[in-house]
């Protein structure tokens, strides 16, 4: 009998490590892609009937339009048939002063997500990992049926490269990144961007990108939105710190 890593805070049920479709049933999906050079097509991981899931994490204190503008351009441009937020429990590049209780942030972020393709999770927190890297390690042990893609902002990428084993996350599973304002030339410069530079797709290819081998990633231009986190907690709008 498959174990589970803990319920999904919407839809509310355990999702088993080898399920396929873990909203529809066993579902086929028809991918639509442009052609793409033939290196990178004998890449492909999979038939495009495995379900495809972004994965957007962050301490989201508080959650914001940026965050679900973000997951949207993904499920678009990615043809996701879903995104699973990873509402983490702390951040260990963060005071966690600053960081308000991880039941506020979850809350703030079921009503904030508003899409039935969204998905606020506490995996992060069923798999007790503390580090991107261990925790997308760990979720594709769990989830073997599954393509999956992280998702961050452009501002991540121009600071990816101080994170613990920052290279691992390239290489466990293909990467979109979503311009942020104002961080298109520092993100595209970042020391992460160069030394993957020769595994970066073009964006009108963005779809095949959950069915890559990593390390392969995508920069997705689109409109910008300037919700920030730290924005909002600086106007008084989020309250800072534990409760």
């Amino acid at each position: 009998m498959p174990q589970s890593v803990g319920p999904l805070l919407r839809p509310p049920f355990d999702i088993p490590m080898n399920v396929v479709h873990p909203y529809a049933g066993n579902l086929h999906f028809e991918h639509k892609a442009p052609p793409l050079m033939s290196r990178l097509v004998s890449r492909a991981l999979a038939p495009p009937t495995r379900l495809r899931v972004g994965l957007f994490g962050g301490s989201f204190n508080p959650p914001h339009q940026g965050h679900r503008h973000a997951s949207l351009v993904a499920l678009r441009r990615l043809q996701l048939d879903a995104v699973w937020w990873l509402v983490t429990p702390g951040n260990p590049l963060k005071e966690a002063r600053d960081l308000a209780p991880l039941d506020q942030r979850l809350k703030a972020a079921v009503d904030l997500e508003n899409h039935p393709r969204i998905h606020v999770t506490t995996l992060e927190s069923n798999l007790g990992t503390r580090y991107t890297a261990d925790t997308l390690a760990a979720i594709k042990r769990h989830f073997p049926a599954v393509n999956f893609v992280w998702i961050m902002g452009a501002d991540n990428l121009a600071t990816i490269h101080r994170w613990r084993n920052w290279q691992g996350i390239f290489t466990t599973m293909p990467v979109a990144v979503v311009a942020r304002p104002g961080y298109a030339l520092k993100a595209l410069a970042s020391p992460a961007a160069r030394r993957f530079s020769d595994s970066r797709i073009d964006p009108d290819d963005a779809a095949l990108l959950p069915f890559l081998r990593p390390p392969a990633w995508t920069y997705l231009d689109d409109r910008l939105d300037p919700a920030s986190s730290t924005a909002i907690r600086a106007r008084g709008l989020w309250p800072v710190g534990p409760a």
